[in-house]
């Protein structure tokens, strides 16, 4: 729901009939990305333990995230 982890499938076959063979499953995320993140152990204990370096890294993280998600879009709407 927050764009954490993208679905997506790739079939080589579809390509050899002139189709795209890249699909994205996922829909644009619904959900706070950051709120993910603090439900997460890992994360909520890195936040706890160094605050500004932690927002630092989680901004980063979302950023990266969306241009992946981006570049799935791109190559899903390929012909």
């Amino acid at each position: 729901d927050c764009g954490y982890w993208s679905l997506y499938r790739y079939n080589p076959a579809l390509a050899d009939e002139g189709k795209n063979p890249f699909s994205l499953d996922s829909k644009d995320p619904t959900a706070d990305y950051k709120t993910f993140l603090l439900s997460e152990t890992r994360y909520a204990s890195l936040k706890k333990q160094f605050p500004a370096q932690a927002e630092q890294l989680f901004d980063i993280n979302e950023k990266e995230a969306a241009e992946r998600r981006e570049k799935y879009k791109t190559l899903a709407n390929q012909d």
